[in-house]
């Protein structure tokens, strides 16, 4: 009789907690982990890990007790909290959620977008004062977007807002030309070039050593004066006080951020006060459904990795993410 397959799942309780778990109970000892102390005792023997919990930073201090594991599935598309140096070194396959959240995210991006152009925030409030308050807004033909970080997700953003009649610019690790959703990607050490330009940056790269802090004082400085920020990515690949400031004093016009250093946000965080900023939970790539795509795109590699086939979305664990041709 083959052993079944040991599954530890991060962040459910039970077979209800993720949708569709139960068809593969009979394919798998499935076991279940919630917190620091479970995950533990979870992980000696077991085979897989799926990170349901994909915000979940327990992993690292259980690591010794992974005696046996061979593949871990990551619940997101940023895989920072697992990219720990005894995991790096190690012989265990990472993937990740890629794909799920492209569109959605996509659709936030272009939204936010809309409506600091429209200034939409200032119509609500002068609605809510019911004030009749005439203003001209900005017409999006034409601007420009610059897009840092140049795998999935940005090149969902690339094409909504290139059908939207936006310009596109990608900013990735290493130039090159011909791309299908950019025409030509400039590298990093191009960036201050291309922000000097654009109308609206959005920042999608992943987190890594390198990209860490990427938008300091110096990068906002550069930055087209008046022009809008946009955080999809990770919170800290922006340093927020030098963010702050860079909204105070005028340099740039607007920021929208899902993600931030600290999550939640404490109530006494300064961005919450700062100017013409929008403000959003982490939310942005999570659309009615999302769980379900989530789950499927776990139990299609499960069945893979049961049959002896290759995984989907192999993480470069030296570098962060999934490699592609496109998007490096």
């Amino acid at each position: 009789m083959i052993d079944k397959t040991i599954l530890v799942v991060q962040g459910a309780s039970g077979l209800s907690d993720v949708p569709g778990l139960a068809a593969i109970a009979d394919k798998a000892e499935i076991r279940f982990a919630t917190d620091k102390n479970s995950l533990h005792s979870s992980l000696s023997g077991a085979d897989v890990l799926f990170g349901w919990d994909f915000r979940a930073d327990d992993l690292e201090a259980c690591w010794h007790a992974a005696d046996s594991l061979k593949w871990i599935h990551w619940g997101g598309a940023g895989v920072d909290a697992a990219l720990f140096p005894d995991l790096v070194g190690s012989d265990v396959t990472l993937t990740n959620s890629r794909g799920v959240f492209d569109q959605a995210m996509a659709e936030w991006t272009l939204g936010v977008m809309i409506a600091h152009a429209k200034r939409l925030p200032e119509t609500l409030m002068f609605q809510q004062q019911r004030e009749w308050n005439y203003r001209q807004s900005t017409q999006m033909l034409g601007q420009k977007v610059a897009v840092v970080g140049v795998g999935s997700i940005g090149r969902a953003v690339a094409r909504i807002v290139t059908a939207f009649g936006m310009d596109i610019v990608g900013v990735g690790r290493s130039a090159r030309d011909n791309d299908p959703d950019f025409g030509h990607i400039h590298a990093q050490n191009e960036l201050n070039t291309v922000l000097a330009d654009a109308d609206y940056v959005v920042l999608i790269t992943p987190l890594t050593a390198e990209t860490r802090n990427l938008f300091d004082a110096g990068r906002f400085a550069a930055m087209k004066p008046g022009a809008m920020f946009i955080n999809i990515g990770r919170g800290q690949l922006a340093d927020e006080t030098a963010l702050i400031g860079a909204l105070e004093s005028g340099q740039i016009g607007c920021a929208a951020l899902d993600v931030f250093c600290e999550e939640p946000l404490n109530e006494n965080n300064p961005l919450w006060s700062a100017p013409n900023i929008i403000i959003s939970p982490h939310m942005s790539g999570d659309f009615l459904g999302h769980y379900e795509v989530m789950a499927d795109l776990f139990f299609n590699n499960f069945a893979r990795y049961q049959a002896g086939e290759t995984l989907l979305n192999v993480v470069d664990k030296t570098r962060g993410f999934v490699p592609s041709v496109s998007s490096a």
